[in-house]
């Protein structure tokens, strides 16, 4: 069925994020840029993008609201719903998978009654799975509110919701102090964190993601590298000594063994599957 047009802020909201709209909007050439982040401001104001959200920045950028609608779909960074004041994303991608997340999801639903993309009854936490948190070298990770929480497991996992619940402070492994949804979304917006501190305690990259870049500038010893198949030229267990044409990894190159591959021992086959020429 048709929806009826969005209602309007509030007088006084409309005023208040107009202001912050016009900053944000000066800060671009073209005023369609300032959709991204006029739309986290949005989104700091209820927790969510709302119709009457989209409608705002339509208006103010000279957009339609399918223009703005289109963007808020596409990206998961816009809540479309109402969620908790904190946002638990565990990584279910291939390396924090196997290291424990699909777990670590598993056990949060089960403990928190949630589903993917569910919020608490309490309205403190909504529970999602995410592709990638962009901290392999960290995993399994958890993230509230876009701050990392490094190698956890169910348990940590667990506490950490139960400690989100009850009020009680949480320290992200690395990053700023943790702050609501409401409020991440205005720090997104480009707003500057006020909070005491909470610039200065964002830090930079950890041990883990820096030892690539150390070992590139030579401060750590560089690790020998083993041939496969036997070290240093040296003939492995099954007396087989690679030749110096022999690439490290040759081993795992792709075999041209397919049946349409025209070098394929068998001969190359037709649409149907028969050998050509029989």
């Amino acid at each position: 069925m048709p929806q009826l047009p969005a209602p309007a802020y509030p007088a006084e909201t409309h005023a208040r994020l107009k202001a912050d709209a016009e900053a944000i909007i000066a800060r671009y050439p073209d005023s369609r840029s300032a959709l991204l982040p006029m739309l986290h401001l949005v989104q700091s104001e209820e927790g969510y993008v709302t119709r009457t959200g989209m409608a705002f920045c339509a208006e103010l950028l000279g957009l339609t609201t399918a223009e703005v609608t289109a963007v808020a779909t596409f990206y998961t960074m816009y809540r479309r719903k109402p969620s908790g004041d904190y946002q638990v994303g565990v990584c279910t991608n291939t390396l924090c998978a196997v290291m424990g997340g699909d777990a670590i999801f598993d056990e949060l639903k089960e403990h928190l009654g949630v589903g993917n993309d569910e919020t608490t009854e309490d309205g403190k936490i909504t529970l999602e799975h995410i592709e990638c948190n962009a901290a392999c070298d960290y995993a399994p990770v958890v993230m509230v509110n876009w701050e990392f929480f490094d190698n956890q497991t169910p348990d940590s996992a667990k506490r950490l919701v139960d400690d989100l619940r009850e009020g009680r402070t949480v320290e992200p492994t690395r990053g700023a102090p943790l702050c609501t949804y409401k409020e991440t979304a205005r720090i997104l917006a480009g707003f500057p964190d006020e909070r005491p501190g909470a610039v200065e305690a964002t830090g930079g990259a950890g041990p883990a993601s820096l030892i690539g870049l150390k070992l590139a500038k030579g401060e750590l010893p560089q690790q020998r590298v083993v041939h496969p198949r036997g070290q240093d030229g040296a003939p492995d267990a099954t007396g087989h000594a690679p030749s110096p044409a022999e690439h490290l990894s040759s081993h795992d190159a792709p075999q041209q063994t397919a049946p349409s591959d025209p070098e394929n021992p068998a001969g190359p086959v037709t649409g149907d599957g028969s050998e050509e020429g029989k």
